[in-house]
């Protein structure tokens, strides 16, 4: 594990923090998102200097926040007392999605080696999945471990597209999202998705979210969860029009603050919609948001892996636990 720290890369444009209260950047597109609001809270920018940041995943017993920067095939730990920003580990395996599982592990998706990882208390790297049915997977992207520690996962093919974020090579197996037991046991829980990206778990876990990504438009789907393990009918839940949603995280009253963009005003940063897939509220950030989590001490932190850069906002919510 590497731990020097890091310097800053070059600044996005000529963005500076707002100047005055409240953040002109965190906007109200609903009255109801008002609430969500900290007034004297602001977008701040924690670090610079990525390729491409993703799956960014709190670590409250340390205090600490890891992200992937894919390209440059590393996994980043920004410290929340200090502000230093360290290599955890290089070379990664191009790892994109992270989050942790029931007994506080870090569990990863690597595109590079198109598989999921845990790495166990030792420090030690133990391979969860590779293969469906003796074929490799695509490139696993994003994850999340629901409560009865089974883990769920996305696997589209974008790892494997080209040499910038992976290896380039033909897809062996469908774009599905699979579940591993809690036994092991690795099953298919939806076909049929074209290129499946970002997932999360409804408060309740009666319903999965799953992003879309190369639908026309793109969409957030709504699907049942059936006895726990299954997956049932599912529905879309938010179609992004020209939008471009990709990892997402849910609050603890089941708003979905959703990585957003495609290069056009009003749409880079985050979107928050309520349970119902209404638009409320919007962060605009000066660059493309890919993913996010809440952390800090009481999981009101808003932690935003975009583009180049990690920024954070406070909030005056929670994020769903081991979300």
């Amino acid at each position: 594990m590497v731990t020097h720290v890091l310097p800053h890369g070059p600044a996005h444009g000529d963005w500076q923090p707002a100047q005055r209260y409240p953040d002109p950047a965190v906007i109200s597109v609903d009255p109801s998102f008002d609430r969500y609001k900290v007034m004297s809270a602001k977008l701040e920018r924690l670090y610079t200097g990525c390729r491409w940041a993703e799956g960014p995943v709190w670590l409250g017993d340390t205090g600490s926040l890891l992200w992937s920067d894919i390209p440059n095939n590393r996994i980043l730990r920004w410290d929340e007392s200090t502000g230093a920003v360290s290599a955890f580990r290089q070379p990664s395996n191009n790892a994109n999605g992270n989050t942790r599982d029931r007994q506080g592990r870090l569990v990863t998706c690597e595109h590079g080696a198109r598989r999921v990882t845990r790495t166990e208390h030792d420090g030690t790297i133990s391979v969860i999945a590779d293969s469906f049915k003796g074929k490799r997977l695509n490139s696993p992207n994003d994850i999340v471990v629901k409560s009865d520690g089974s883990i769920w996962f996305t696997d589209p093919t974008f790892g494997i597209l080209g040499w910038y974020e992976g290896g380039k090579a033909e897809p062996e197996s469908p774009m599905n999202v699979y579940r591993v037991d809690p036994s092991g046991k690795l099953d298919v829980v939806a076909e049929g998705i074209n290129q499946p990206n970002g997932l999360a778990f409804s408060p309740d876990e009666s319903l999965l979210y799953i992003v879309e990504s190369r639908a026309v438009p793109r969409k957030i789907l709504a699907v049942d969860v059936k006895n726990g393990a299954t997956l049932g009918d599912r529905r879309v839940l938010i179609d992004a029009g020209p939008g471009t949603p990709d990892g997402f995280r849910v609050d603890i009253d089941g708003n979905l603050w959703c990585g957003w963009g495609m290069g056009q005003d009003g749409l880079d940063g985050v979107h928050v919609f309520n349970p119902e897939g209404k638009l409320i509220g919007r962060i605009d950030l000066p660059e493309r948001c890919a993913n996010l989590c809440f952390g800090g001490l009481r999981r009101n932190r808003l932690l935003m892996a975009a583009s180049t850069s990690l920024y954070s906002l406070y909030v005056n919510t929670q994020g769903v636990p081991y979300s």
